[in-house]
């Protein structure tokens, strides 16, 4: 195990932040892990920690048959935001940017910089662009924060790989994940593996997330150059590890030793790997996920759990306002998964309490919530 220790730019005086990226064995082909870059969500840090400790003794028993980039940490700025004891480790605190938004979008310099270059060789393609990706990141001028600094370093490790994880979790929520539709059919696997409940699916939702800015490109690119062969060589997830509270030892194990399953799959772990215990999922359009409010504040009471199958006119949740005695059933829109739930339990306007991920697209543009 190597590690390799980036000094962030721009700390404050008397003090310093690094980012830990813990790099396992050797090849050509690499994947590359990162968990909690909203920092609240810990599910993915705990996971991270027991893939480390068995990709220690998979590299030591020579099972590694490339690289595998661990970063349990990928967000050391938002774990010290703390207020009165409430992490508030989705948006940095200084700016009001989410920590999962605004990645340096590749495609554009990329084929600047390929112009004529590109030709039928796939495998020559795809070395090519990884190398203009780095010339690209590595010519841009200093950060001008510590935000785009680690942003930057992040997409620097994660941008020469063919698989790409990255470790989030909702607030409750049943696991799920974010995938391009072109990449669903190999998703399919390790939602089986690890009993996700929807796969929601778009080519671009909006706002430069870090898996799209690691996966667009090569979409984009293979566009732009429709006579060149250039697959879509970065297979890019952000994988949804459940519920904020879900950080017990048994669930991370279990993760863990899923993830590594797939990645044995993907021809990066030697040896013999259990199969999937669980169906794969359904892929859903991510213009098909509807967001669900509450009509006046009060009290919420949910009636369905994440993770189950709910029609349309299904009843939801409940909001009650205790002083008027109003109280409001919000039922789904449309059939589908309701994966998610707000883990806070009061009404205010203008915050989701439910997404139900459903098969007919209900919304365009950007579909990220901040």
């Amino acid at each position: 195990m190597e590690r390799i220790d980036h000094l962030l730019p721009w700390g404050n005086l008397g003090c310093e932040r690094q980012l830990s990226v813990f790099r396992f064995g050797s090849g050509e082909r690499k994947a590359y892990i990162q968990a909690s870059l909203h920092a609240d969500e810990l599910p993915g840090m705990r996971a991270a920690w027991e893939l480390k400790k068995r990709l220690t003794e998979l590299e030591q028993q020579g099972a590694l048959n490339g690289v595998i980039e661990l970063v349990p940490v990928a967000n050391p700025m938002g774990l010290g935001q703390l207020l009165q004891g409430a992490h508030q480790g989705r948006f940095e605190v200084g700016s009001g940017k989410n920590f999962n938004r605004d990645f340096v979008e590749l495609s554009a310099p990329v084929a600047a910089l390929l112009e004529g270059k590109l030709g039928d060789d796939p495998h020559a393609n795809v070395r090519l662009i990884r190398q203009a990706m780095g010339e690209v990141l590595d010519a841009l001028p200093e950060p001008a924060s510590q935000l785009q600094g680690m942003q930057r370093v992040l997409l620097r490790h994660a941008c020469s790989a063919d698989v790409v994880l990255d470790l989030h979790c909702d607030c409750e929520a049943a696991l799920h994940l974010y995938a391009l539709p072109q990449h669903w059919p190999q998703w399919r696997s390790l939602a089986a593996h690890l009993n996700v409940k929807v796969g929601l699916l778009a080519e671009d939702s909006g706002g430069s997330s870090f898996d799209e800015a690691c996966s667009t490109p090569w979409l984009r690119l293979s566009n732009t150059f429709p006579d060149a062969q250039i697959p879509l060589a970065c297979l890019a997830t952000t994988l949804e590890l459940g519920g904020q509270s879900d950080t017990g030892r048994d669930e991370a194990i279990f993760h863990a030793e899923g993830i590594l399953a797939f990645l044995a799959e993907q021809g990066l772990i030697k040896g013999e790997w259990p199969a999937a215990q669980f169906d794969a999922c359904e892929g859903m359009p991510f213009e098909g996920t509807e967001m669900l409010f509450a009509p006046h504040p009060g009290v919420v009471s949910f009636l369905r759990k994440p993770g189950e199958w709910v029609e349309a006119g299904d009843e939801i949740f409940e909001v009650i306002d205790p002083l008027s005695d109003v109280v409001s059933i919000v039922c789904a829109g449309t059939s589908g998964v309701l994966f998610a739930v707000e883990r806070l339990r009061y009404a205010q306007a203008g915050f989701w309490l439910a997404k139900v991920a459903g098969r007919e697209a209900l919304r365009h543009g950007n579909l990220l919530n901040d």
